[in-house]
């Protein structure tokens, strides 16, 4: 025996002290009783599951975090887990699907910018006549006021312009009072020319301070009417892929819902609904009917909502063989409930994420028909009809280029603004970042 082993054979007073047999062998310590193996391995596991578990932190340099993948660090904020910063994570109300996608599409700065510009310039549109028109915002005659703006008709006699029987000519009425030193006043829009309204004075003239870009060839301002036909434009694409997805998506759903025999009818009348030309029949239709703002809507509803079909009856399809489907099933809910409730917020993903694409659609349609003479009647102001008079006053030498950059550049610039709206929503919209499922 080494002299290690010796010394651990020394009794020590704070040790209980032990004592040897007579084979040299340990035989326990004196004061305790001797106990058996399997009482001293029984008590040992008690003791040991006596003991409080104590949580065990996971912690993960902060210099990982910053290589980590950019979709890894957006679920992780998303979610509001701080694993990987070296700190605990702390419990925080969890977000929806849509919130994180929200959250996700406001982090893309190009998309969510050209979001907010042309949602606010759609709504400033509505606000036109306040700003450029030529009817006075308020008229101050002989201590009373007059609000043309809103509508009401008053004739140059009300104002004391005799002989004028017709709508006062406020500009002249506001220049006329300020000549004279009157205490009468005219308070104007801050553009005083209205998209109907000719200038016989100025035809195909070049922008100027009168008329910002020009006028065109009966006199009319461009720049009034480019402004209208922006707030038309998008009103008429609005209004045609909202009753576009409402009726594709109701029948979709069905398609995809009931299935059998009622699917295959309803594809096959689509499939023949489909093999019409529908430009030629809008064209048709549009020669012997002049068509209005909602009739053009509804001729190109009913040929375009077969697409959106498609979609929705896919992804019914999908939802409805998986297991909370089963679920609602079984505890008794009706169809309307599983189509409305369970089903439905789960097939969102393609209308959302091709909405804005179908917004670039409608506008496309609308400037095409005006362009071609089949589509709002004029004086309407729409961009298509604006590109058709400044082709046809074109030359070889460029000249009358207001007529044509005009309407164009606003159709680029509305058109680029969707574009990057649809590509931000889309993306936010990913599944492989933000599911259901995850």
């Amino acid at each position: 025996m080494d002299h290690t082993s010796k010394n651990n054979l020394i009794p020590r007073d704070d040790l209980p002290r032990e004592e040897i047999n007579e084979k040299g062998e340990q035989a326990g310590p004196l004061d305790v009783p001797q106990q058996e193996a399997g009482e001293e391995q029984h008590q040992l596991s008690d003791a040991m599951l006596a003991r409080p578990s104590i949580p065990v932190r996971h912690i993960v340099p902060d210099a990982e975090v910053e290589h980590a993948q950019p979709a890894q660090r957006e679920i992780r904020e998303a979610t509001g887990s701080t694993q990987g910063t070296g700190q605990l994570a702390q419990p925080k109300k969890s977000l929806s699907v849509m919130q994180r996608r929200w959250r996700k599409f406001k982090s893309l700065r190009r998309g969510y910018i050209s979001f907010i510009i042309l949602v606010g310039l759609y709504l400033l549109s509505f606000a036109l006549p306040l700003m450029v028109g030529n009817k006075a915002l308020v008229v101050h005659y002989n201590g009373s006021y007059y609000f043309p703006v809103f509508g009401q008709y008053y004739s140059g006699e009300t104002f004391g312009m005799a002989g004028i029987a017709s709508e006062a000519p406020y500009r002249q009425l506001d220049q006329q009072w300020e000549d004279a030193g009157s205490d009468n006043w005219v308070l104007m829009p801050l553009y005083t020319w209205d998209p109907y309204e000719s200038d016989y004075d100025a035809v195909i003239q070049p922008p100027s301070t009168t008329h910002l870009l020009g006028t065109d060839d009966t006199g009319r301002d461009v720049f009034a009417r480019m402004c209208y036909g922006f707030n038309v434009s998008i009103s008429f694409a609005l209004m045609l892929t909202l009753l576009t997805d409402l009726l594709g998506v109701s029948i979709g759903s069905l398609m995809g819902y009931y299935g059998g025999r009622f699917d295959l009818y309803l594809q096959r009348a689509i499939e023949i609904w489909q093999a019409l030309p529908a430009l030629f029949v809008i064209i048709i239709i549009s020669s012997i009917i002049y068509p209005n703002f909602f009739m053009l809507v509804g001729l190109l509803v009913i040929f375009g909502w077969t697409g959106m079909t498609y979609y929705m009856r896919g992804e019914f399809y999908r939802e409805k063989a998986k297991d909370y489907v089963s679920a609602a099933i079984s505890l008794g809910a009706s169809d309307s409930q599983i189509i409305f409730k369970h089903i439905l917020p789960n097939s969102l993903t393609p209308i959302i994420a091709t909405f804005p694409f179908a917004i670039i659609g409608g506008i496309s349609s609308l400037v095409s028909l005006d362009y071609l003479g089949f589509g709002l009647p004029p004086p309407t102001p729409s961009w298509g009809q604006m590109v058709d008079i400044g082709l046809k006053n074109f030359s070889g030498n460029f000249q009358n280029w207001w007529l044509i950059l005009s309407p164009i550049s606003a159709m680029f610039l509305t058109l680029m603004l969707v574009t990057f709206i649809g590509e931000g929503i889309r993306e936010a919209f990913d599944p492989k970042v933000f599911s259901r499922l995850r």
